[in-house]
């Protein structure tokens, strides 16, 4: 199995179990509330995850702690964002472009739980430098 293959059959878990906890608990509650559950259902799927890592800035060989954190770095591959707003903007998706680029972590998906129906709300991102096939090879659905 590809690298690219791994990663989709690992995003399509992870969205998964976002969109159960969307159906539990529905729009309209804060960030944390989602984090909070969407750890415990990863840990009943028994997928592994490091929650509100840090993301330092190297420069000059130093790291810089400017207080980036991420929301979840799944199976060390793919950091989860979690938003709970009105709509994803253009910020939102350069905040987990440069969490991809400062940790070399090859994929990024930003949730938005703040949508009727979740797929509405998700965004998978891909970091440039990852050297991954961005094409997706099979029809990638998401139901709800």
């Amino acid at each position: 199995m590809s690298n690219t293959e791994r990663l989709n059959r690992l995003t399509e878990r992870i969205i998964g179990v976002c969109i159960e906890v969307h159906s539990e608990l529905g729009p309209g509650l804060l960030e944390s509330v989602y984090e909070e559950c969407l750890c415990l259902a990863l840990d009943a799927a028994s997928i592994s995850y490091v929650r509100q890592g840090s993301v330092p800035v190297v420069f000059r060989g130093r790291a810089i702690d400017q207080g980036f954190r991420f929301d979840l770095l799944v199976e060390r591959e793919v950091i989860v964002e979690i938003k709970a707003v009105e709509q994803i903007m253009s910020i939102h998706k350069a905040q987990v472009l440069t969490y991809l680029k400062l940790t070399g972590v090859p994929l990024g998906l930003l949730i938005n739980f703040h949508v009727p129906v979740l797929k509405e709300g998700l965004r998978r991102l891909v970091n440039p430098a990852s050297g991954l096939d961005v094409r997706i090879p099979r029809p990638f659905t998401i139901s709800e």
